[in-house]
């Protein structure tokens, strides 16, 4: 295993700018990159406590903590020598100006599909989803979603910008089928009756094995693309303080990545950690766990892509 002795240009902390360490590139489209990370520090759409801003920096802070692991555990390889990434930074757009955002993120976005790379994003609050999926839509046409999260965002009584309304607007675009689509983590009011998603709430799935829980989203989803968005309240506060509408009762970062790496063999197409808000955090935990979940999502990802030649 190569450990940080055999890299002496750097140690743990230091000139570590880019997600997992990867080097900063701002026209990540003249680049040989498989994937290309992107922060979107957003957070007009809250409806609880601002700060998500400042997630995405706080994220690739906390990953320097997973950088030196060549072999990440429990995978059996190395994802840096299979996959290049870059980091793009963050979306630069006009401040204070959600439509101007909005734009700027599906066209950043639709040009890093068009190109034949794949996108890992971490917001930012949850709206940043919309505008990442209109993007996909325009590659992989409708596709099922895996939503973790607290809270559904199908409420059709928000504003246009507001993180709560993604999910509602998505399928009625045509972008999302609801039908294959699966919100695990749940445990807030929603309609029912016309709901649409498959639920797996944050009680039911505490109480069912990660096992259990990736065979429902496996008959959910089939073959369809998938588009897997992982907002951090999706934990219990215990395992992610850090965010702006925290909900007691979540599930474990064990639970999760559990569910995560069961998903080996799907047709993921996009991918996305959200709401991280590192002025509420405690020791850098929730970050820490934002930047592990987009790890997994990646060895998923890279995986079903049939890079990996053992």
């Amino acid at each position: 295993m190569t450990t940080l002795a055999d890299k002496p240009d750097y140690s743990l902390y230091s000139n570590a700018f880019g997600y997992l360490r990867q080097p900063l590139n701002f026209k990540p489209l003249e680049s040989d990159a498989d994937v290309v990370v992107i922060g979107l520090p957003f957070d007009m759409a809250t409806t609880g406590r601002s700060g998500g801003r400042m997630g995405p920096d706080a994220i690739r802070r906390a990953s320097v903590n997973l950088a030196w692991e060549e072999t990440r555990w429990p995978w059996d390889f190395s994802l840096s020598q299979h996959v290049k990434m870059v980091d793009a930074g963050d979306l630069v757009y006009n401040c204070g100006d959600a439509e101007d955002f909005t734009q700027r993120v599906e066209a950043f976005a639709t040009s890093v599909l068009e190109s034949g790379k794949t996108l890992m994003s971490f917001g930012g609050d949850h709206f940043v989803t919309l505008p990442l999926l209109r993007a996909h839509y325009k590659k992989f046409g409708t596709m099922a979603l895996l939503h973790f999260d607290a809270h559904t965002d199908t409420y059709s009584q928000g504003s246009k910008y507001d993180h709560g309304t993604m999910f509602f607007h998505a399928p009625r675009e045509g972008i999302i089928d609801p039908a294959h689509s699966v919100q695990v983590g749940i445990r807030t009011e929603y309609n029912r009756e016309n709901h649409g998603y498959q639920v797996i709430d944050g009680a039911t799935a505490n109480d069912l094995s990660a096992e259990e829980i990736v065979a429902q989203i496996r008959t959910r989803v089939g073959d369809m693309p998938l588009y897997i968005t992982f907002d951090i309240d999706c934990l219990d506060p215990a395992f992610a303080p850090g965010t702006g509408t925290p909900v007691c009762g979540g599930l474990t970062s064990d639970k999760a990545m559990k569910i995560i790496r069961g998903l080996r063999g799907m047709n993921v197409v996009g991918m996305d950690v959200v709401e991280v808000a590192p002025a509420y955090d405690s020791a850098d935990i929730t970050a820490l766990a934002g930047a592990t979940l987009g790890l997994e999502m990646l060895h998923v990802w890279a995986e079903g892509q049939g890079l990996i030649k053992k």
